[in-house]
């Protein structure tokens, strides 16, 4: 058992510093942001992946990390629909509900825009933002203040219960729901809220997904909430709905 969940972690390492490549988005005089790309054949969209917790993957010069987040499982699916995949990672602590939300300053919102930027600027992709449990903060957040056309839209798993999308931004959102979380921060009616309140006539989608495991913390990435085996399902879905764009 102990063998086996060594070799899946090893081959998870491999996998992802194979096929991807690590770029350091530059902040003016201050650390950059490193990200972690994995680039598909004739690629159509470009979706930025900003995990939750407090957002630090630590990923290394070589693109592996220790961290096991469920952006980290099921980068290497996104390359079958088309679609880039970035991991985007933090020099600092995000926090979280209990330790405090910082997705909210500055600092960090100009990061996930020079980032968003860069990759603009890269491939000429539509760019989508996708974040889990506390980087559904991150996604909306940025999405309350974009004033430009820069962004195609947002997608959000596993929604923090206090994310918000105020001043109605145009653009197409899905929000993506494991209908057994049972993390007490990110309810179902969370996800919910945020496609209901939506205009009517804008692109707005809930999907709920059914099925896997919960191994550990009901929080956790291994729990329902990260999606335990159902990552292709969520991968599928949320490609899905950025190429119908």
């Amino acid at each position: 058992m102990v063998t086996r969940f060594l070799l899946a972690w090893c081959l998870c390492q491999i996998s992802i510093a194979a096929h991807g490549q690590v770029f350091d988005v530059p902040h003016q005089q201050d650390v950059p942001t490193r990200t972690l790309l994995v680039d598909a054949k004739n690629p159509k969209a470009l979706v930025l992946l900003f995990p939750g917790g407090g957002g630090m993957l630590r990923l290394k010069d070589d693109g592996t990390t220790r961290n096991r987040h469920t952006f980290v499982r099921s980068i290497d699916l996104w390359a079958q629909y088309q679609i880039d995949a970035v991991l985007v990672d933090t020099p600092y602590d995000l926090g979280d509900l209990k330790r405090g939300d910082r997705r909210d300053q500055e600092d960090h919102l100009k990061r996930v825009g020079e980032v968003l930027s860069f990759y603009k600027s890269k491939t000429g992709l539509p760019i989508w933002i996708f974040g889990h449990s506390m980087g559904t903060s991150t996604a909306t957040y940025y999405a309350n203040q974009v004033k430009t056309n820069s962004l195609a839209g947002i997608i959000i798993a596993g929604t923090v219960r206090t994310a918000r999308l105020s001043g109605d931004p145009q653009f197409p959102v899905l929000a993506i729901h494991h209908i057994n979380d049972q993390c007490a921060g990110t309810p179902l009616s969370a996800s919910e809220y945020i496609i209901s309140s939506r205009p009517k006539s804008y692109i707005s989608q809930l999907e709920i997904i059914e099925g896997g495991i919960s191994e550990g913390n009901v929080c956790d990435s291994f729990g329902y909430h990260g999606f335990n085996q159902t990552e292709p399902e969520l991968v599928k879905r949320a490609a899905k709905f950025i190429l119908g764009q």
